[in-house]
C-alpha cells in the first residue's frame, strides 16, 4: 500500500510529515532531529546519546519520567534512539491520544531546559555509562566494532566513535555543555515531526500548529556548522587483539557508497549475497561447509554523510586457523565478483531485502522513522514508495561491479581476536 506522505513546513520551520493509514485505530508520532554522535563536541563523545536520555527527565510542565508514564497510562509505548547522524523519539498510541503526544513532544522541545539540573544529569550519566558496560566493555568482542570505526575513518573526523561515547569524556560533561547542545541542535527549524496512522492530515496540521507554533527558531548565530566529510583510508588497516575470548574471531569493515547514492542499493545487494543464509555465501562456506566458524555474518551500516560500512563478523570455532578463515572470506568475495551473482542468487537477495523493507514499514513506529529519514537526508519522503521498484531494477552487472569495487581487501579495516589466557596464547 503506498504511504503517500504529505509534507508541510510550519512558520517556525518545523517540517511535518503525515501518512494516513486507517487499517488500525492507532497513531505513531516520531520527533526526528538531525543530530547524532557525529555532532558531539571535541572531547565530549557520548553527549548526543546522553542528551537523548535527558529528554525523558522532565520539561516545563512534565515531571521527570512523566512523559513515559503519560503515554503508557493511555495504552501506548514510547522510546528513543541515537545514531551517528540522528536522534529519534517515537511513540505509538491509540488514535484518540494523538494530541496528548503532540503536547508532550512540544513541551520538551520547547522547555526541556527548565527541568535540567545536576541531579538529572548525574543520574542519566550513570545510566548511559552502565549501558556501555553492559553492551561493549564487559562483553566478549564488545569493543570490536568500536575499534573498526577508529580504523575506518581518519583522525579528526566524525564517525570514529560510537554513539555510546567514551567513559572519560562522559565524565566531563557539564550542565553548561548540555544547555549549549540543546540550544544548538534541538530547534523547531531543524526538527521533523512525522505522524502515521488513522488521522486526517489537515486535522493533524492544525494540532501541530496549536502545540508547536509558538516555538520560535533560535537566533542565526547558533546555527550548527557544517561538518566535514570523510575520506577513504589509502590501504587496508589491520589490528590484532589478544583477549580472553571464547574463540578466535575475524572482523572487517568495508567502505561502501553513502546511503542514498545510486550505487548504494547495488552494494547492499552484494553485502546480502555475501552474508546471506542461502546455499552460497560466507555462512554456507564457513559454518555449514568447512566448519571453521559457528557464525559468519555480513550486514550494512548505512551512513548518509560518509561512506556506509559493510560489517563482517566471523566467530571462529575454538582452535580454528584465522589465516584460513581470512583466505576463505577472500575466496568468497572473489567468487561473488566472478560467478556468484547469478539471476537466481540476485532474485533471492532482492526478495530478502524486500521482506526486510516491508517488515520495517509494517510497524507504524519504524515507518514514521523511515519517512523522516527520507525527507531529512534525501529531501523526498515520498521516495519511500519507490524503493522496491528501484531495488527490482538493479542488474547482475551492477551488483558484480559493486562487489569488485567495494568488497576488496584494499577497501577494508580488519580486526582479529586471538585467545589469550593469563598472558599466554591458547
Amino acid at each position: 500500500m503506498p504511504l503517500n506522505p504529505e509534507v508541510r513546513t510550519l512558520p517556525g520551520g518545523l517540517r511535518l510529515i503525515v501518512s494516513r493509514d486507517d487499517t488500525a485505530p492507532v497513531v505513531s508520532v516520531c520527533l526526528w532531529l538531525p543530530v547524532g554522535s557525529r555532532d558531539d563536541p571535541a572531547g565530549k563523545t557520548g553527549l548526543a546519546h546522553l542528551f537523548e536520555h535527558l529528554m525523558f527527565q522532565g520539561s516545563t510542565h512534565v515531571p521527570a519520567n512523566g512523559h513515559t508514564a503519560a503515554i503508557e497510562d493511555c495504552g501506548g509505548f514510547t522510546n528513543a534512539s541515537t545514531g551517528f547522524e540522528r536522534t529519534t523519539f517515537y511513540s505509538v498510541v491509540p488514535a484518540g491520544m494523538l494530541e496528548l503526544v503532540l503536547w508532550l513532544e512540544a513541551d520538551r522541545l520547547g522547555g526541556m531546559l527548565d527541568a535540567l539540573g545536576p541531579e538529572s544529569l548525574d543520574n542519566q550519566r550513570d545510566v548511559v555509562l552502565n549501558e556501555r558496560r553492559e553492551r561493549y566493555d564487559n562483553v566478549a568482542y564488545g569493543t570490536g566494532w568500536e575499534q573498526l570505526l577508529t580504523m575506518s575513518f581518519p583522525p579528526g573526523l566524525p564517525f570514529r566513535d560510537l554513539p555510546a561515547g567514551r567513559p572519560e569524556d562522559l565524565a566531563t560533561v557539564t550542565e553548561d555543555d548540555c544547555r549549549a547542545f540543546f540550544r544548538r541542535h534541538y530547534r523547531p527549524d531543524r526538527a521533523l515531526l512525522c505522524v502515521v496512522g488513522d488521522v486526517d492530515p489537515d486535522a493533524v496540521a492544525a494540532l501541530v500548529e496549536r502545540h508547536f507554533g509558538h516555538l520560535p527558531p533560535p537566533p542565526a548565530e547558533v546555527t550548527p556548522a557544517a561538518r566535514p566529510g570523510c575520506a577513504r583510508p589509502p590501504a587496508e588497516a589491520r589490528r590484532r587483539s589478544a583477549e580472553r575470548v571464547p574463540a578466535p574471531a575475524f572482523m572487517a569493515a568495508y567502505q561502501l557508497p553513502p546511503h542514498g547514492e545510486p550505487a548504494g542499493e547495488a552494494a547492499d545487494l552484494a553485502v546480502t549475497l555475501l552474508g546471506g543464509m542461502s546455499s552460497r555465501g560466507l555462512h554456507h562456506r564457513l559454518v555449514r561447509g568447512d566448519q571453521l566458524a559457528h557464525r559468519a555474518r555480513a550486514s550494512l551500516m548505512p551512513l548518509y554523510a560518509a561512506p556506509s560500512l559493510c560489517r563482517l563478523d566471523v566467530r571462529a570455532l575454538p582452535g580454528a586457523d584465522l589465516a584460513l578463515v581470512e583466505k576463505t572470506v577472500d575466496e568468497e568475495t572473489e567468487r561473488l565478483v566472478g560467478t556468484g551473482v547469478t539471476a537466481t542468487a540476485l532474485k533471492g537477495a532482492q526478495a530478502q531485502l524486500r521482506r526486510d523493507w516491508l517488515d520495517r514499514l509494517a510497524h507504524p513506529g519504524s515507518r514514521a522513522e523511515e519517512l523522516c529519514a527520507q525527507e531529512a537526508y534525501l529531501g523526498n519522503a515520498a521516495g519511500v514508495d519507490g524503493r522496491l521498484e528501484r531495488l527490482s531494477a538493479i542488474t547482475i552487472d551492477e551488483v558484480r561491479s559493486a562487489a569488485s569495487t567495494y568488497l576488496t581487501p584494499g577497501n577494508r579495516a580488519v580486526l582479529t581476536y586471538e585467545q589469550y589466557e593469563d598472558g599466554a596464547p591458547l
